[in-house]
């Protein structure tokens, strides 16, 4: 980002500038560097798993400082994490326009790409590993149970285009609407139960490889797993679940709490023996979270809103995590009793323009949270 939050578009440069040519990414020895779609965005990735959260911790916040080391030095630029920019306009967007662009082309050929669920949006993904088939259909239908919850806690996109947006998550409301055209890609963003890996082949990715041929998409797109967009997807060649239903946070160490809580609920759904939720439910569920967060009213025999649901979860977390996840519990339970990011925004937002515009409140909030990324400080 560069003065006043402006989004810059330089990934490619910056990577050049790190790696001495423009590549798909820079590693950097702990973590790598990447490109995303958009120009103004980059991956940060660790290069190992992490075996504690304080090693996730270090490992991340010391790559977050190196990087913005040398885009202050260099380019005069900052970071900002976060689920959407709260500024950047669409025709300014720029998309990634080196290696791998043919995937980028071949998809604006069938989606329009001039949309905020393409061009602004970033989520905090989480991969978590899996020894068989059998444990990983398990984690893959216990998680659709708790995705809309998890969205409810890390949501962090009020604001967009210098305007408080109609949802809570303006970024999981946009990314489930951006394909449209081939709707099977995103399905229902809740993952749909499946039974075995040649279920989930059949049912998702042939599915919406089959939807692709009918409109003549090129071979670089077709029966690729990667594609899949809903909220967590199976990613067989790291033998690994991802989670892409949770905004980025403000900062490294909040991303580790929603880590600890992630793998400890699933600890304790797994061991657990409640029914399964009808997929529409959970659909119905997370649509609500979308509009109205933390305070929407769901289906849920431990609750009538997704506060209640995530106060019982929080308590299923805390006796399944190991000591060292619990000392980043604390994080998860002052979103869920204090609002989550996306609420602290608008609340801190409202409070400053009593004395100022909506822009430069806003201006001002994003700007203390480039901060607590910088600090490694959770925001309050």
């Amino acid at each position: 980002m560069g003065e006043k939050l402006q989004p810059l578009p330089i990934v490619d440069r910056v990577i050049r500038d790190l790696h001495g040519r423009v590549v798909n990414s820079a590693d950097l020895g702990d973590f790598t560097l990447g490109k995303e779609l958009q120009a103004h965005v980059a991956e940060f990735k660790a290069n190992k798993p992490f075996h504690s959260p304080k090693v996730f911790e270090e490992t991340m916040h010391s790559a977050v400082l190196r990087v913005l080391d040398f885009l202050e030095k260099r380019h005069h630029a900052c970071l900002l994490g976060l689920g959407m920019h709260p500024f950047l306009k669409l025709d300014e967007a720029r998309v990634w326009s080196h290696r791998d662009r043919q995937i980028y082309d071949a998809l604006g050929r069938i989606f329009n790409l001039s949309q905020h669920g393409w061009l602004n949006i970033q989520s905090f993904q989480l991969n978590l590993s899996y020894a068989n088939e059998g444990e990983a259909v398990r984690l893959y239908n216990a998680l659709a149970e708790v995705l809309p919850y998890l969205a409810a806690i890390a949501s962090s996109s009020p604001i967009y285009e210098s305007k408080v947006g109609e949802f809570l998550d303006n970024r999981l409301y946009f990314y489930g609407v951006n394909q449209k055209e081939i709707p099977s890609i995103t399905g229902d963003i809740i993952p749909e139960p499946v039974d075995s890996f040649e279920d989930y082949e059949k049912t998702t990715i042939r599915r919406y490889s089959e939807d692709l041929a009918k409109v003549n998409a090129p071979k670089c797109i077709l029966n690729k797993e990667w594609l899949n967009s809903r909220g967590a997807v199976l990613r067989s060649e790291r033998r690994a679940l991802e989670i892409r239903i949770m905004d980025e946070q403000e900062c490294v160490k909040s991303d580790v709490a929603l880590s600890c809580f992630t793998r400890a609920l699933l600890k304790g759904i797994l061991r657990g023996t409640e029914q399964q939720t009808p997929h529409q439910v959970l659909v119905e569920n997370l649509g609500a979270v979308i509009r109205n967060g933390l305070d929407a009213e769901v289906s849920h025999p431990k609750g009538a809103t997704a506060r209640e649901v995530c106060r019982y979860l929080l308590e299923v977390a805390e006796r399944e995590a190991s000591k060292e996840d619990r000392q980043f519990l604390w994080v998860v339970k002052k979103r869920i009793e204090e609002g989550s990011l996306s609420n602290l925004i608008l609340r801190n937002v409202t409070k400053r323009m009593q004395k100022t515009s909506l822009e430069e409140a806003t201006l001002g909030v994003y700007t203390a949270l480039t901060k607590c990324l910088e600090d490694n400080k959770v925001y309050t």
